[in-house]
């Protein structure tokens, strides 16, 4: 009888030494970076490896998983509904920007970070208004009402901004200017280009009216630009930093059915995450993670009729589709974003890493 209680004791000790073992081998990051590529499933993936002329940056990934994008109220969610997913961990309506389906509002990950003492940006190839960017800032119950979110921009936490928007500051349907009261809140703000600003707090760049030019139309490389320029600046923070990065044309390609505005969006991402993973391997304290909100199009890379060396993007729809879409990790804390979840595990990896709870 005493040989089985000491032998049940022996056992009990080892489960529970392997289990703290197995915990603790999860190294925590310092800093996160998010890229999320609007509309982005697996056949535009896909595309970064037929269509780029260099080596697509998603094959540098050591972890990939796939998350389930249905909201609260629709079967296919919608960019708001997949954003707050990511940035509060909840299900929630179409439409809903960092609110629950009470229509109450939900802190962001960014603002529980900033709390923290971290520094957090965003940058967007469309307007910082728009439905992903403003769910890790603002809460409204629409995504459309894109002047009432700008108004929180002056009193968030958010230390660096780069996207479009600047007509919801300055050419706004009630007259106000929201520019001068950036500025009284410790912004920096530059509407012509990126990297006019030095040595601010925290700095704002407003580049279009609504959203950034296409790739086609000569937007060049802002989105890489904007992200070093950002890495640069977030990462004087000894505390750490958040950064969330949206390819957001990837979506308006799949929307218009059109392959080439989606292929050279989702290469321009490709580049971006590039410049997010050449920054994480040398810093060491850096995780990346990438995926989607949801998939756009129905894209498919098909053959040409019977000739199967040539590819014919096509699409099945001009909304989005239900798909399941990819995620992909690399740094400290990467492992945990293998296998298949909801994409509110997004939110709550990410916080189980790096928020004090």
């Amino acid at each position: 009888m005493r040989l089985q209680i000491l032998l049940t004791i022996f056992i009990l000790c080892f489960i529970s030494t392997g289990n703290t073992q197995e915990s603790s081998a999860v190294k925590k990051p310092k800093n996160i970076i998010l890229l999320i590529g609007d509309g982005m499933g697996l056949s535009e993936i896909s595309a970064a490896q037929f269509f780029n002329e260099g080596d697509s940056h998603f094959d540098r990934f050591p972890t990939i998983g796939l998350i389930k994008t249905s909201a609260a109220d629709n079967l296919i969610t919608d960019s708001a509904a997949g954003a707050t997913a990511f940035s509060c961990g909840i299900k929630t309506y179409n439409g809903a920007i960092a609110m629950n389906v009470q229509k109450k509002p939900v802190k962001t990950i960014l603002e529980q970070l900033s709390e923290q003492g971290y520094d957090t940006g965003i940058i967007s190839t469309s307007s910082i208004t728009h439905a992903t960017p403003a769910s890790f800032f603002a809460h409204v119950e629409k995504r459309r009402q894109a002047e009432d979110i700008a108004q929180f921009l002056p009193e968030s936490d958010v230390d660096f901004i780069a996207g479009g928007g600047l007509q919801y500051f300055n050419k706004r349907s009630d007259q106000l200017d929201l520019l001068p009261k950036l500025q009284q809140h410790g912004f920096a703000v530059d509407t012509t280009k990126l990297g006019a600003i030095s040595g601010a707090m925290k700095q704002v760049y407003l580049l279009a009216d609504d959203g950034m030019p296409r790739m086609s139309e000569g937007r060049g490389s802002f989105l890489s630009e904007a992200t070093a320029l950002a890495v640069e600046r977030l990462s004087q923070n000894e505390e750490g930093f958040f950064l969330m990065v949206e390819g957001s044309q990837i979506d308006w390609g799949g929307h218009a059915n059109e392959a080439g505005y989606l292929i050279s969006e989702l290469i321009d991402f490709d580049n971006a995450i590039g410049t997010a993973l050449d920054f994480a391997e040398k810093d060491g304290e850096t995780l990346v993670i990438v995926t989607a909100d949801h998939e756009t199009g129905g894209f498919t890379l098909s053959s040409d009729g019977r000739n199967y060396n040539k590819i014919l993007p096509s699409f099945s729809t001009d909304g989005h589709s239900a798909t399941m879409v990819p995620v992909f990790a690399k740094g400290p804390g990467a492992s945990t974003f293998g296998g298949i979840y909801e994409n509110t595990q997004i939110y709550h990896k990410m916080s189980a890493l790096v928020l004090n709870q």
